[in-house]
């Protein structure tokens, strides 16, 4: 998957992509990761983002929760407010199981 964001200071944008690289296809997928610092969520595109302290929650739409075997890709966004730092969240499970960043 990749996180890659837009940032202007005190808040920022962010497009992720999962890729699954596994043989089975999914159908349906919930990406779960914890920010490092004060980042709040403030709208989604794409997916549901729900955000309980520095845990965020992504669960696909009804439009991409199908995602192809062998390399297939579902794409969220979602807009962000911040201040200190931003650095990116360190580690991402999908459905459950750890998530490759790239």
């Amino acid at each position: 998957m990749t996180y890659k964001t837009n940032d202007w200071g005190s808040g920022f944008t962010a497009d992720v992509t999962i890729a699954n690289g596994t043989s089975s296809a999914l159908n349906g997928w919930t990406l779960v990761f914890d920010f490092a610092g004060n980042q709040k969520i403030t709208n989604a595109w794409n997916g549901t983002a729900t955000q309980s302290g520095t845990r965020v929650t992504v669960q696909n739409a009804s439009w991409n929760g199908a995602i192809p075997a062998n390399g297939g890709t579902a794409s969220f966004g979602f807009q962000a407010s911040y201040s200190g730092s931003n650095a990116a969240p360190g580690t991402f499970t999908l459905n459950g199981a750890p998530c490759v960043r790239r």
